[in-house]
């Protein structure tokens, strides 16, 4: 494993921002930490990049207690850049930050410039940059002495479409090569690039596990139905119907107790007269179910 993190708590004051928080991160695997504004998401990525000091709790990385911040790459949400530097020169200067030997380090920065796309750019003032160049100069900067944890706080929130695109494109590339932790609200973001998610609220993790786990949570044996005529009351007295939503009298979306019972459906539905102009799986989307969880 990776990260290991054991009920982890931050308290300022009298106020918890993260409460009793566990998780595991294998090498080069995506993770996305998900919730909304205030659930503690930039806090707990401050702990684990060592830039904030746990309350109380347990990090280790690569089996050991002490971080070790050669190993990890950190771009925060807002990321300060020297204006007045060129593309160029700012990851030079990031380069002797992170101790790179000097005889590597142009062949690195080459590197970097050419994955992030700014080889074009790399004598150009950092202040004449879009919103896209500079994240994209930020993931060049966090990655250039090669972590094998990535860190983002919420990387492609500021963007629009086309660097939110890129910088996502970059992301899948770089978890070929790296393990990548990255906070986020926007729910599409995450299901272009990560492999597990971890929910929080409040400070607290509400849920963790794949998308496809995720998707079908209390999502399971549900069907759209749409008849010719009105259906009225009449399946709300089906035992086997566990939930039932219309959108108009001939028109519903049911969750079965069980997948066999999609036939008990039909098949009594036949026996009514009922003409069946579509009957369908519905699938869950990951929002349907981060707002389900979310409620709870």
């Amino acid at each position: 494993m990776l990260l290991t993190v054991e009920k982890l708590t931050k308290k300022f004051g009298v106020h918890t921002a993260v409460e009793q928080l566990d998780l595991n991160i294998k090498g080069n695997e995506c993770v996305a930490l998900l919730g909304p504004n205030g659930a503690g998401k930039t806090t707990t990525l401050q702990m684990l990049a060592g830039l904030l000091t746990p309350t109380s709790g347990n990090i280790r990385f690569g089996g050991k207690e002490n971080i070790d911040r050669r190993f990890i790459g950190y771009l925060p949400q807002y990321p300060a850049f020297f204006s007045w530097m060129s593309a160029k020169e700012y990851l030079e200067f990031a380069g002797r930050l992170s101790q790179i030997p000097k005889k590597q380090l142009k062949e690195k920065i080459e590197e970097m410039l050419s994955f992030a796309g700014l080889e074009d750019a790399k004598n150009k003032k950092i202040g004449g940059f879009s919103g896209g160049m500079k994240q994209r100069l930020g993931l060049a900067q966090a990655m250039i002495h090669e972590p094998k944890l990535l860190i983002l706080d919420e990387p492609v929130s500021a963007l629009d479409p086309s660097g939110r695109r890129d910088v996502l494109e970059i992301m899948n590339e770089l978890k070929k090569r790296m393990a990548i932790l990255f906070s986020t609200h926007v729910l599409h973001d995450a299901e272009q690039v990560c492999d597990e998610i971890i929910m929080l609220k409040g400070g607290r993790m509400k849920w963790s596990g794949n998308l496809v786990d995720l998707r079908n949570i209390r999502g399971e044996n549900r069907v759209i139905l749409e008849t010719k005529e009105e259906m009225g009351e009449w399946l709300r007295s089906k035992d086997y119907i566990a939930e039932c939503s219309f959108s108009s009298p001939s028109l519903v979306e049911l969750r079965l107790r069980n997948s066999d019972d999609r036939n008990h459906l039909l098949r009594d539905c036949m026996a009514k007269g009922f003409t069946i102009t579509q009957f369908a799986e519905n699938g869950r989307t990951l929002e349907d179910a981060y707002l389900e969880l979310m409620e709870q």
